[in-house]
C-alpha cells in the first residue's frame, strides 16, 4: 500500500497515522515501524527501510515525512516514482506532508493512482461545530453551541489549539459536566491577543527581526491593519496605564481591577512596561494616532506604515 496524507490540519493527520500504526499487531508495532525525515533522505535509505522484512508480522509501515515537498523534480523524483512501482508488497509506505505538494508531479499522480490520498482541511462553519461537540464528548463533557462559536472566535479554527482548549476546560468542569461560554470566556485567551502579546513582548526588546515575524503573523491570521493598528494602540494605553499605576504602588491585582483587566493581561504589561520609558510609550502611542489618520485619508498604505513603524521602534 502506498498512502499520501496531506492538508494543513495538523491534529487530524496526526491522529489518522497513530490510526494506521495501531493496525499493526501491538506487541511489534515499533519493531515493524519506521520513521523517516523525508527533507534530506537519500532513495537507497527509503528502499532499505521499505524492503527489510517485517518480523513476526505480515507488513511492516514507513512513514516518510515532508519528502515530497523538499524533493527537487528530475531525477531524484522520476527515481521515486520508479521505485514506488515495485514497492514490495510486505511493506505500507505513508507520505505525511505538512505543505502543499505538487499536484502535477509524477509521484502524486502515481500515488493517485495506486494508492490513496486522505486530505485533512481545516474545519469551517457546522462541520467545524460539529467536531467541537464531539470532541468535548470524547474528553468527556458536553458544551453548549454558544460556547463552540465563542471558543472558535477566541482560540481560531486549528484542531490543536481547538483540543488542548477544550481538555482545559473539560477539566476546569470535570467530568460530565458542561461548558459554557463563562467557561470558555475565563480560560480562553484570545489567539489574536496572544499575537499582538507577542508583537509587542518583541517590540519592547528591540528585536526587529521577531516583530517584524510577529506583525506579518498578525496579518497573515486575516487581520485587517486598521483594527491591527487600534488594537496595539490599546496594549499601548494599557502598558502606559500599568506603568502609573504601578508608581503608585498597587499591586497587579489592584491593577487589574482598576482598569477592568484580566489578571494574566496586566502581568504581561508589566513585563512589557519594562522595555520602554514613559515618553517612548507616549511616543509610539502618537505616532499610531496618526497612522491611523493617514489612512483613514488615504495618504498612507497601513501595512508599510506598520512595518516601517517596527523598524524605527525596533530599530
Amino acid at each position: 500500500m502506498i498512502a499520501l496524507f496531506c492538508g494543513p490540519d495538523e491534529l487530524a493527520r496526526t491522529e489518522a497515522v497513530q490510526a494506521l500504526r495501531a493496525t499493526l499487531p501491538a506487541e511489534m508495532a515499533d519493531l515493524n515501524t519506521t520513521t523517516l525525515d523525508g527533507r534530506r533522505l537519500k532513495l537507497d535509505v527509503l528502499k532499505n527501510a521499505c524492503e527489510a522484512f517485517p518480523f513476526l508480522a505480515d507488513k511492516r509501515l514507513v512513514i516518510v515525512h515532508d519528502l515530497l515537498k523538499h524533493q527537487k523534480a528530475g531525477k531524484d523524483r522520476e527515481e521515486l516514482r520508479t521505485y514506488l512501482e515495485r514497492l514490495p508488497a510486505t511493506c505500507d509506505l505513508l507520505f505525511v506532508e505538512s505543505e502543499e505538494v505538487d499536484r502535477r508531479s509524477a509521484v502524486f499522480t502515481l500515488i493517485k493512482k495506486q494508492g490513496a490520498i486522505h486530505e485533512f482541511a481545516v474545519r469551517e462553519g457546522a462541520d467545524l461545530q460539529r467536531w467541537i461537540t464531539a470532541r468535548a464528548r470524547q474528553h468527556g463533557a458536553t458544551i453548549e453551541p454558544a460556547a463552540a462559536q465563542r471558543l472558535v472566535a477566541l482560540a481560531g479554527s486549528e484542531g490543536r489549539a481547538l483540543d488542548s482548549e477544550l481538555q482545559k476546560l473539560v477539566s476546569y468542569v470535570g467530568g460530565g459536566g458542561r461548558i459554557g461560554v463563562a467557561e470558555v470566556d475565563l480560560l480562553t485567551q484570545d489567539a489574536t491577543e496572544q499575537n499582538l502579546f507577542a508583537f509587542i513582548d518583541d517590540l519592547a526588546a528591540r528585536r526587529r527581526g521577531p516583530a517584524m515575524l510577529a506583525l506579518r503573523r498578525l496579518i497573515d491570521d486575516g487581520q485587517a491593519p486598521i483594527y491591527l493598528i487600534f488594537m496595539i494602540a490599546r496594549q499601548v494605553r494599557i502598558l502606559l496605564a500599568v506603568k502609573e499605576l504601578t508608581a503608585q504602588r498597587l499591586r497587579p491585582d489592584d491593577i487589574a481591577t482598576r482598569l477592568g483587566q484580566k489578571p494574566f493581561v496586566v502581568r504581561k504589561a508589566l513585563d512589557q512596561a519594562r522595555g520602554f520609558s514613559e515618553a517612548e510609550i507616549l511616543a509610539l502611542h502618537a505616532r499610531l494616532v496618526a497612522l491611523d489618520h493617514a489612512g483613514k485619508t488615504g495618504r498612507a498604505d497601513l501595512e508599510a506604515g506598520l512595518e516601517l513603524l517596527v523598524a524605527e521602534v525596533a530599530g
